[in-house]
């Protein structure tokens, strides 16, 4: 007994002389994956400092994120539809759950987000989109059925899929002046020809701040790209274990989650994993003096969330080559007249990408017998892509990995 006391009298002098208070931790939840983001008061999809908080939690408290898929589906374990008007509009990605104010974070700290659990829901979906979709004139939309192992789908038999499940989107809210610095250089890309979505306010949440009546209407950034602030970073590795260290610009932070995925190989390049409801645990921890995130967050976690989920592999390449006349899409905007008449671009690591995956898709394709738009899928959900060099002139390199062991036998 005196041993206990003694502990317990050294722990409250230890909290003391370190200037910190006794909380008891608790545990916060919120979000609704059942409803629509319209119906859910913890949901929004856009990014504004004006958005308000939802709930608070001390650093330390558990914090449950009861999240929604990708684009707002209300995914039924009968027939995964969607339930609403629109199945083609934009303007629904991504709805997030918060965001939480987290006590004693101050404008200038960085706030460390522990990634304890990700709980999947039963049902998925990925589609056909995405960074290769001027390849493809038809469209693709496949179901999965999700288990606690691995996932499964009619759409593309014979592939099983583990679970290595983690949310697509971890963000904080940003303030005034790093908001109307986002805002500013995103339209000017626009006005340049880039591939920007600019503030769009159809379906956009909260209606009342960035709606078409919302007082903020035209200045709601959209959720599709990171930032400095974090949002979709879909960054496979954020699996439980992980921690990601992301900027607060103002105090309490702003966090949010969202956009779960069950799988997603590096790249994800049909524009969709296997995006799914989830339910993401996590604690967090207030830095005062915390790692330089002026160009991006930072992460970690343990190594073996850095391996592909199988024992074999097989593997394409690509290097920045094309043919003569043609024109990269991710370059077309800047209407240069020499691009055309080149058959090789100088460390064009956007290219070699392309490449190393329209060979990834032909092998697949030739040795497994999918058509082309299901192993395109299969390269979104389980391939990765690895720079292999880049500095190699003009040739940077690019490799393209497939796990062989989500084949079955």
């Amino acid at each position: 007994m005196k041993t206990k006391i003694c502990l317990l009298a050294s722990t409250i002098l230890l909290f003391i002389f370190q200037g910190m208070p006794l909380v008891a931790q608790k545990t916060i939840e919120l979000g609704n994956n059942k409803v629509l983001c319209k119906d859910d008061p913890d949901c929004f999809n856009r990014i504004h400092p004006a958005i308000p908080m939802r709930k608070q939690a001390n650093p330390g408290d558990t914090i449950i994120f009861h999240c929604k898929n990708a684009d707002d589906r209300l995914l039924d374990p009968g027939v995964p539809e969607l339930d609403r008007e629109d199945d083609s509009a934009v303007g629904w990605v991504h709805p997030l759950s918060g965001p939480v104010h987290i006590k004693g974070a101050k404008a200038g700290d960085v706030l460390k987000v522990n990634i304890l659990d990700v709980e999947p829901g039963e049902w998925a979906w990925t589609i056909t989109s995405g960074f290769l979709q001027d390849e493809f004139d038809g469209f693709l939309m496949v179901k999965w059925k999700l288990g606690k192992d691995f996932a499964t789908s009619d759409d593309v038999p014979g592939v099983k899929l583990p679970n290595r499940s983690f949310p697509g989107v971890i963000s904080v809210l940003p303030n005034a002046e790093k908001h109307a610095e986002m805002l500013r250089r995103e339209k000017e890309l626009y006005d340049a020809g880039g591939a920007v979505r600019l503030p769009h306010t159809k379906f956009a949440l909260p209606a009342d701040i960035c709606g078409e009546e919302g007082s903020y209407a035209d200045e709601c950034l959209r959720t599709i790209p990171p930032r400095e602030h974090g949002g979709n970073l879909d960054i496979r590795y954020m699996q439980a274990g992980s921690a990601m260290y992301l900027p607060c610009y103002i105090d309490g932070c702003g966090l949010s989650i969202g956009d779960a995925h069950y799988i997603q190989g590096d790249g994800e390049v049909s524009g969709t994993a296997l995006e799914m409801d989830a339910t993401v645990t996590v604690t967090t921890e207030i830095l005062k003096n915390g790692p330089d995130l002026t160009r991006g967050p930072h992460y970690e976690g343990p190594s073996h969330l850095l391996d592909i989920p199988s024992k074999t592999f097989y593997a394409t390449t690509g290097f920045p080559i094309k043919s003569k006349g043609s024109i990269p899409p991710h370059l077309a905007y800047l209407e240069s007249e020499k691009l055309a008449p080149l058959e090789n671009l100088s460390n064009d690591i956007s290219l070699a990408v392309r490449n190393a995956l329209l060979e990834m898709i032909d092998y697949i394709s030739n040795t497994y017998g999918y058509n082309r738009l299901q192993a395109y899928i299969i390269t979104s959900v389980a391939v990765d892509l690895r720079i292999s060099q880049l500095v190699d002139s003009p040739n940077v390199g690019v490799s393209a990995v497939l796990p062989l062991d989500i084949f079955e036998e």
